[in-house]
């Protein structure tokens, strides 16, 4: 006989482990099947996320940050480096062991709350009295049933049609981030966010990267001020983007990867680089689920069709993170895992939309919250806006740091906030004092009279609050 489970979580990334933690802290019979494996094949819960995405990329950009400054800022501070060098694979290795902490901190929280973890591949086998059959085919193939079933199964990176990844020349994120040299030459299609980020990682220790952009702005679910002010940064850094092109044939060879592209004047045009990173989004990943078995609905992008609620078309099947609508953010699927644990439970789990922030780990980094202002001209809103540049902040002096800037959105009646972006240092700390402003409904008037502490970036964000109302106190 099966073992019996009253709720069986399918991926352990940050959507599928938070929520067998949630559904276990409210007392359920909890299991959660992962699939991924270390380089021994040992497990490494996580998902993507933790694996070749959030927490490697931090990890990179972080060094190679520290490499920057070294080589180009800290003779401003009076420190004299000599023989500087750059060992990429300690860099890389450094990498792999964040990584593995994180895993091996994951496997330590489901033996604290007596979750049972099984590593392996899930897929449906038939319906039950009660629930599910679920099948897991790792080491020893088994079978479980449970009452409840939280698919958290997350998202595999878009490849170009006809041109597959092969993490050798064509890269996707998990090639961008186990490259174990800096490429002299880097390419990257589309200007998604990995794509940026491991551009600006390869782009400090010396690549020359260029972005080829199908879009004809920069950033277009940014706030065009903001990504405006983003794009001169980085060109002044020295990443060159190419906007409104098409992308033609790829061809890799012995000596790289050539790609023909159509420029936006029209103009043919080819680029041969050593190694070509694709971000061009990615795809929910239902792979060997099996949902013919049990008749689970999906959509016409492969996303598994769910309620505000995230149920599922199926008595008690649901599903939260990258493989539903709506945004592919981890900390979006932990809060949806959360709430279906808590709906399970017999609670009222909620998850916001409107209040997720969004963090581009860039330098500058770039967050936002809310709606731009582009939207609102959209929706026909009216507002007021309010920025404050980092350039008057001490503390962004001090730093050594100036760039960007905060900027507020207020209705125009109520001053109630309706979105802020910040580009800038330490824009993705910033924004969570945002969050929390537009979570509890707050003014940019509320913000304006909080005392922030002086010197701080947090500073910016009263300025900006201040500029809504015309009465900015330091520019």
């Amino acid at each position: 006989m099966s073992k019996q489970f009253d709720v069986i979580v399918i991926g352990g990334g940050p959507g599928g482990y938070i929520a067998a933690i949630r559904a276990a802290q409210l007392g359920k019979n909890v299991a959660c099947i992962d699939e991924w494996k270390n380089i021994t094949g040992g497990p490494a819960p996580g998902g993507t996320c933790t694996n070749v995405g959030c927490i490697p990329s931090k990890a990179l950009l972080q060094s190679s940050e520290h490499y920057e400054q070294a080589s180009h800022h800290f003779a401003d501070h009076g420190i004299t480096v000599k023989g500087l060098s750059m060992d990429v694979a300690k860099m890389v290795a450094r990498k792999d062991t964040v990584v593995k902490q994180n895993n091996d901190g994951i496997l330590y929280l489901f033996k604290k709350n007596k979750i049972s973890f099984f590593h392996g591949r899930a897929s449906f086998v038939k319906a039950v009295e009660n629930g599910y059959e679920i099948k897991v085919t790792g080491a020893a193939e088994e079978a479980i049933t449970g009452q409840q079933i939280i698919i958290a199964t997350g998202s595999n990176a878009r490849a170009l049609p006809g041109t597959p990844f092969d993490e050798e020349m064509i890269l996707s994120n998990d090639g961008a981030l186990r490259l174990g040299a800096a490429p002299k030459k880097l390419g990257l299609v589309g200007s998604g966010v990995i794509g940026l980020e491991m551009g600006s990682v390869w782009r400090r220790l010396g690549a020359d990267v260029t972005i080829l952009e199908g879009l004809p702005t920069f950033l277009g679910v940014v706030d065009e001020q903001i990504a405006k002010e983003a794009k001169k940064a980085f060109d002044k850094q020295g990443l060159k983007i190419e906007l409104g092109v098409t992308v033609g044939e790829i061809k890799t060879g012995k000596k790289g990867v050539n790609i023909a592209y159509t420029s936006a004047k029209g103009e043919a045009k080819t680029l041969d680089v050593d190694k070509l990173i694709i971000s061009i989004g990615r795809v929910p990943n239902t792979i060997g689920l099996n949902v013919e078995a049990v008749g689970l609905k999906l959509d016409e992008r492969g996303a598994i069709v769910v309620d505000g609620d995230c149920k599922t078309n199926l008595p008690g099947v649901w599903a939260v993170g990258d493989v539903v609508r709506g945004p592919m953010l981890a900390h979006k699927a932990e809060e949806e895992g959360v709430a279906v644990a808590e709906r399970i439970a017999g609670q009222h789990g909620h998850v916001n939309f409107n209040t997720i922030p969004w963090v581009i780990y860039t330098s500058p980094e770039i967050a936002w919250v809310g709606r731009t202002e582009q939207q609102l001209k959209a929706d026909g809103v009216a507002y007021k806006a309010g920025t404050f540049p980092f350039l008057a902040n001490g503390r962004a002096r001090a730093l050594g740091d100036t760039t960007g800037m905060v900027k507020m959105l207020a209705d125009a009646t109520t001053d109630e906030i309706l979105g802020v972006h910040i580009v800038g240092p330490m824009a993705s700390e910033l924004i969570a004092e945002c969050v929390v402003a537009m979570e509890f409904r707050a003014s940019a008037e509320d913000i304006a009279r909080i005392c922030h502490a002086h010197p701080s970036l947090s500073e910016a964000t009263k300025e900006a609050a201040l500029a809504v109302d015309k009465r900015t106190l330091n520019f």
